[in-house]
């Protein structure tokens, strides 16, 4: 028990992985239409959002715990990160790549479900998980969800539309994927980790980042290239970005090694994080 009277759980970790529909729509969309500085700049923008807001307000709400299996978790979606960033430095990512991407998500749910013994719970279907079902609502709940992911996937596409009809400069686009689209798209987990927060269900909410980051970085991103490859003339824009995120979830890991969790304080760190990204995606 913490000196806030938080009890801080590091040895149990719930094994959800983020689906992200609306971050796959949107770079699915967005690597269709040829739209790539948005594709590109979703993934990134996304990641940092989530790894910054999400997390940050979940961990403002309550202590979120964050032991040393997740921690492992961790490391192991900013690998994947590090090595989308190494396919994205050059401003382009193939089919090749893209398949390499979706094959190390298939890998990483693969060493989740070795090392917890059960499959892992996909994207929100993990909050339903820890539901209690006395009254029977689940199937409801879970109707609810598909219905908001739904709006979410067409909300996505028509965001896309939005940015294509507005300019179609590359570098504005891009700059508006980092910002404005990675914000919307990860905007539904941010309300996940604070409603999960709320009634105590802390372990979705780590779930859900860790999974989330992992998710875009190979599925989102992979995906959207298998459609159709994904390039832009300025692979510049996207370097600062992309070491930014990456670094805003070495930050939470280094922040949630000292004590096994994420506190408030720690929760102001990454919220405070975000405005700095936003700044070096528009430099």
């Amino acid at each position: 028990m913490g000196a806030d009277g938080a009890i801080y759980v590091t040895d149990w970790f719930d094994p959800g992985v983020g689906a992200e529909p609306e971050e796959l729509a949107t770079v699915v969309t967005a690597s269709a239409r040829g739209v790539d500085g948005v594709a590109f700049g979703d993934v990134v923008g996304a990641n940092a959002a989530i790894v910054t807001v999400a997390l940050g307000v979940g961990a403002w709400m309550v202590a979120i715990p964050f032991g040393r299996r997740v921690q492992r978790y961790a490391v192991g979606g900013l690998a994947a990160g590090a090595l989308a960033t190494v396919f994205m430095w050059d401003g382009a990512v193939g089919r090749v790549e893209a398949t390499l991407l979706v094959l190390c998500y298939i890998a990483f749910i693969a060493a989740i479900w070795a090392g917890e013994h059960q499959p892992p719970a996909l994207g929100e279907v993990a909050e339903l998980d820890e539901q209690p079902d006395d009254d029977g609502r689940v199937g409801t709940d879970l109707a609810w969800v598909l219905a908001g992911l739904l709006a979410l996937t067409v909300g996505s596409i028509v965001l896309v539309e939005g940015v294509r009809q507005i300019t179609d400069i590359e570098s504005t686009q891009t700059r508006l994927g980092l910002t404005v689209v990675g914000f919307a798209t990860a905007f539904e987990l941010v309300v996940l980790a604070w409603s999960a927060s709320r009634h105590g269900i802390t372990e979705a909410v780590v779930a859900g980042v860790v999974g989330s980051y992992a998710y875009n970085m190979t599925m989102s991103l992979g995906v959207g290239a298998l459609v159709a490859p994904i390039t832009i003339d300025d692979s510049t824009l996207l370097h600062a970005p992309l070491l930014a995120m990456l670094a805003l979830m070495a930050v939470a890991i280094l922040l949630a090694a000292r004590r096994g969790s994420i506190g408030r304080r720690d929760a102001a760190v990454l919220i405070a994080g975000y405005p700095v990204f936003v700044l070096v995606a528009l430099l």
